[in-house]
C-alpha cells in the first residue's frame, strides 16, 4: 500500500504484514575518546611539586575534555531555545523539517489533520490502520503522531500502548484526535501514555501549537536521551580498559537494583543507583594507563592522581539535569563514616544516603569477585570483611546490619 500526500509530495510505502527490523543505535567501545599518558614528567622536581604538575595536567586535561562534551550537549537545545519566532514557522527546527504521521482509517478526516498541517510545512505521512501505523513509525521515525482513537482491528489505545512499551518509539508524541469528549476516554488514554488530546473537529490554530510544542519537546528530550547513552558508551569503555574488573558494573546495577528495592527506596532513587552503578568511576577516562592499570601498589603520587578520578566524573555528568542523582555517588562514593574518605572528608549523615548505599554494595562486589591479585571471597567472608571495617569506623553501622540481612536473605546463608 502506497500513501501519498497530496499537500507535501512525500511519500511512504507501506507493505502490508512486513515486519520492518527495528533502528537502534549504539556506540562501540572502539569509538571512545581518545586518551593521554601523562608521561615524560621531571625527575628533578620535588615530590609536592610533581604531584601538583600531575594533577593540575590531568585537571586540565578533563576541562577541555568536559568543555569539548558540555558544549556538543548542550549546542542544539540553545539553538532551539533561542529561536523563538512566530509559533507557525516551522522553520525553527534548522531546516530539518518535523515528519507527522497522520492515523485515522477515515479518509476524510485524514484529510483536514493533512491539509492543516501541509500549511505549517510539516512532512505528512498518512496510515489508515494501526497495524499500518506500527510499521510506518519502525520504518519512518516520525517525530509527532495524530492518533485517531476509533479504528477496527487496532484501536488508537493500543497503538500507543505498542508505542510507548517499545524502548525505541517511547519518546515519540502522541496526540489522540477523536469525537470521544467523555472523561473514561481521557482517563483510558492517560493511563496509555498519550500527550496530548484535541476533540474533532479541532481548530487550526491549536493543532498547530499544540503539535509544534511537542516535536519541540520530543526533540529536546532525544538530545538528552542520546546524550546520556554516550556517557554510558564511555562507561563501559573504561570498563573495558581494565580487564580485571570483568562485568563490575552490570552486577552493581542489579546488585544496586534489588538492595535499593529492599530498602523501599523511590523509583528515581532505585534508579540512580543503577545508572551509579555504570558510571562512578566514569572520570577514570581522565586517569594515565600507567597508573590506572599499575599492576603493583600505587605510590603516594599516584594515589593523588588516582583520587581525582571522582572530580573529573562530577564534572563530566554535571551538564545533564538527569544526573543530578547520580553525581553525589559519583563524588562521594570513597568517603567514610569517620571522615577519613575522599575528596571532602565528609563524616557520617553528611554523607549522602546514596552514596553510602553505592559504596557498600560496590565493596561487597570487589570482595565476591575474583582479581589477579585475590581471590573471590565468599558472601560471608566479604560481609565478615565489611563489619571489621565497620567496627573501624569507615561504615554506616545501621547501613550495614541492614545490608548483611539483605544478603543473607537473598542469598540463604
Amino acid at each position: 500500500m502506497v500513501l501519498k500526500s497530496n499537500y507535501t509530495g512525500s511519500t511512504e510505502v507501506v507493505t502490508s504484514g512486513s515486519n520492518p527490523s527495528n533502528k537502534s543505535s549504539s556506540i562501540d567501545s572502539n569509538n571512545a575518546v581518545g586518551l593521554q599518558k601523562a608521561q615524560g614528567y621531571s625527575v628533578s622536581l620535588s615530590k609536592q611539586d610533581l604531584i601538583l604538575e600531575k594533577v593540575e595536567t590531568i585537571s586540565s586535561w578533563a576541562n577541555q575534555k568536559t568543555d569539548s562534551i558540555y558544549e556538543s550537549l548542550v549546542s542544539r537545545t540553545q539553538q532551539v531555545e533561542e529561536s523563538q519566532v512566530d509559533i507557525f514557522q516551522v522553520d525553527i527546527f534548522n531546516g530539518d523539517k518535523p515528519k507527522v504521521l497522520v492515523v485515522d482509517d477515515h479518509a476524510a478526516s485524514r484529510m483536514t489533520s493533512v491539509a492543516l498541517l501541509a500549511m505549517e510545512g510539516y512532512e505528512i505521512i498518512e496510515a489508515d490502520s494501526g497495524i499500518s501505523a506500527i510499521e510506518l513509525v519502525a520504518y519512518s521515525s516520525p517525530d509527532l503522531i495524530l492518533l485517531d482513537v476509533m479504528m477496527p482491528e487496532m484501536d488508537g489505545f493500543e497503538v500507543c500502548q505498542r508505542l510507548k512499551d517499545n524502548e525505541q518509539t517511547r519518546l515519540i508524541p502522541v496526540i489522540f484526535i477523536t469525537a470521544l469528549n467523555d472523561r473514561h476516554s481521557r482517563i483510558r488514554g492517560i493511563e496509555v501514555g498519550a500527550d496530548d488530546f484535541l476533540t474533532k473537529p479541532f481548530d487550526r490554530l491549536e493543532l498547530a501549537a499544540r503539535v509544534k510544542s511537542l516535536v519541540r519537546q520530543k526533540r529536546l528530550n532525544e538530545d538528552l536521551d542520546h546524550a546520556e547513552k554516550v556517557l554510558f558508551s564511555i562507561a563501559r569503555a573504561i570498563e573495558s580498559r581494565d580487564p580485571n574488573t570483568g562485568d563490575h558494573c552490570e552486577r552493581l546495577v542489579q546488585l544496586g537494583r534489588a538492595f535499593g528495592e529492599y530498602l523501599q527506596l523511590s523509583r528515581h532513587q532505585i534508579r540512580d543507583l543503577m545508572w551509579g552503578g555504570y558510571l562512578h568511576d566514569i572520570g577514570k577516562v581522565g586517569i594515565p594507563d600507567n597508573i590506572l592499570l599499575k599492576q603493583g601498589k600505587l605510590t603516594d603520587q599516584e594515589w593523588e592522581i588516582m583520587r581525582q578520578h571522582v572530580l573529573i566524573g562530577e564534572r563530566i555528568c554535571h551538564p545533564l539535569r538527569s544526573m543530578r542523582g547520580v553525581i553525589p555517588i559519583i563524588r562521594h562514593h570513597h568517603e567514610r563514616w569517620d571522615g577519613s574518605g575522599y575528596p571532602d572528608k565528609l563524616k557520617g549523615d553528611e554523607i549522602p544516603e546514596l552514596a553510602q548505599v553505592f559504596q557498600i554494595v560496590d565493596i561487597y562486589d570487589a570482595l565476591t569477585s575474583e582479581r589477579p591479585y585475590k581471590k573471590a571471597y565468599t558472601p560471608e567472608e566479604a560481609l565478615s570483611i565489611i563489619a571489621e571495617e565497620t567496627v573501624k569506623g569507615w561504615r554506616n553501622p545501621q547501613l550495614m546490619e541492614k545490608f548483611a540481612q539483605f544478603i543473607r536473605q537473598r542469598y540463604q546463608i
